[in-house]
Order: C-alpha cells, then sequence, then structure tokens
C-alpha cells in the first residue's frame, strides 16, 4: 500500500479476488442491495476498504445483469497525517465520477464535542456530508464499507458499553426516508480487504486515519479483544455473523 503522498495511477482493468466478489455478491443478493436504476454513491476514505469496494462495485457496474449507476464521494475531515486528496487523481481515472468534500471536523469536535468518541462524532458528520452530496448530486443509494471484524466490534460495544443488542445493519432506510444505504461487505473480513489491497497494490491511506489512533476509542478496544479470542476460537466471527443476523436485517428488503 502506498502513501498518500504518492499520485497513483488507477489500475482500469484490475479485477478484485473471487472470494470477495462471491462475498460482496452474495450480500447484494441477500439483502436486495443494489436495484436496476439505482444510482449508488460510494462514500470513499482511502483506506484499504472503501478502496476495496469501490473496484468491487465498479467490477460489479460492468459485469451485473442488474444495471446501476455509480459514483464515489470523499470527505476530508482536515486531521494532520491524513490526506485523500490524491483520490481526485485516481478516481476519474476509473470511469467513475468523483465529488471531494473538504470540512474542518476536527476544528468542530475540539469546540463542540463532550465527552464522545471522536470516531463516533466524525462518522456522524461524514454521514450527513455523504447524505447531503447524494442528494445534491441525484444519488439514492449510498454504500458505505464496513466489514464483518465492523459489524462485530459494533456487537460488542453495545453489549458492552451501552447494555443492548445492535450492530450495523446490511441495507436500510434514512430516517428522512430519502436514501437507501447498503453495506455490501458485511460478510468480508478485514484481512481480506488488507490482502487485496497489498497484492493489487491499491493506493490505501495506512491506518485510514491517525486521529483514531491518537484518541481513546473503545473501537480499538473491540477489535484488540476479538484478535485475542479469534487466536483460539477459529470460528469466532462466523459464530458472532450468526447471532447478529436479526440484528442485521432481514434477508430481502423491499
Amino acid at each position: 500500500m502506498l502513501a498518500a503522498t504518492h499520485l497513483p495511477v488507477a489500475s482500469a482493468g484490475l479485477k478484485p479476488p473471487k472470494p470477495l466478489l462471491r462475498a460482496a455478491g452474495a450480500a447484494i443478493a441477500d439483502y436486495a442491495m443494489i436495484r436496476p436504476g439505482d444510482r449508488v454513491l460510494l462514500g470513499l476514505s482511502g483506506g484499504k476498504d472503501s478502496l476495496s469496494l469501490l473496484h468491487v462495485l465498479r467490477h460489479l457496474r460492468d459485469k451485473s445483469p442488474v444495471p446501476f449507476d455509480l459514483g464515489a464521494a470523499t470527505v476530508d475531515p482536515s486531521i494532520d497525517g491524513f490526506d485523500p486528496s490524491f483520490l481526485q487523481a485516481y478516481v476519474p481515472e476509473l470511469g467513475i465520477p468523483y465529488f471531494y468534500v473538504r470540512q474542518d471536523i476536527v476544528g468542530r469536535a475540539l469546540k463542540t464535542m463532550r465527552g464522545n468518541s471522536f470516531c463516533a462524532y466524525c462518522s456522524r458528520m461524514r454521514r450527513g456530508i455523504l447524505y447531503a452530496t447524494a442528494r445534491d448530486q441525484g444519488y439514492n443509494v449510498l454504500a458505505l464499507a464496513h466489514h464483518l471484524d465492523d459489524l462485530a466490534e459494533t456487537f460488542l460495544m453495545s453489549a458492552f458499553h451501552g447494555g443492548n443488542l445492535r450492530s450495523m445493519k446490511a441495507h436500510y432506510v434514512n430516517d428522512a426516508g430519502d436514501l437507501r444505504i447498503i453495506r455490501p461487505f458485511v460478510y468480508i473480513r478485514e484481512r481480506q480487504t488488507a490482502d487485496f489491497a497489498r497484492r493489487a497494490g491499491l493506493p490505501a491511506i495506512m491506518d485510514n486515519c491517525p486521529a483514531c489512533f491518537s484518541m481513546p476509542s473503545q473501537r480499538i478496544q473491540m477489535k484488540i479483544l476479538l484478535a485475542e479470542q479469534e487466536k483460539t476460537h477459529k470460528k469466532i466471527f462466523s459464530n458472532l455473523l450468526t447471532a447478529m443476523r436479526p440484528l442485521i436485517g432481514n434477508k430481502i428488503v423491499e
């Protein structure tokens, strides 16, 4: 993986590995994520997960019998050491419409955040900007690159710190009722996107966001806990997926 200071050339003919395509395709089919005529906007951070999903969705757009349009949008949160600006040259070379929005999320967080996780605050702010971009540009679906590891971490955080059972949904409609949000990577492990990014030489930003590693994060604690448990319980993530299915959503969303 390259640092964001490089200006990589996009690989127009790059094909994601079959296990990644199969797992994403299965999730998309199981939860009816993409429908004929959909206009899908990918939230692209520049990390390994969203770059992997960019290439998966691009491949599916070109090969799938279900016709849909694909665009991508990046929210630059103005964090020192995190520079996704190279995507402004990379994404258009793939033939994908691209939108880049820079916002001083860190500055706003320092002024207004009280006792919340910075990662959670930043995520909410970026989500709102992505919603606005989708509406402004005529997209009806927002695709996010959360994977099974993310869902498992959220599940444990909710149980440990919130006293309830919740996780990320695979496919749902936002509160305003005008956008559908999909997560095609809900069956995919983080190590799969890391392996694809490394083997394909994707210009992924290392660690995605340095602020997440400089400010306290319950998610990092859960990631460490799960990694330790997986050493002795090899099926822990498949078991967690089974346990979380009622929380992720019905397999067919109408």
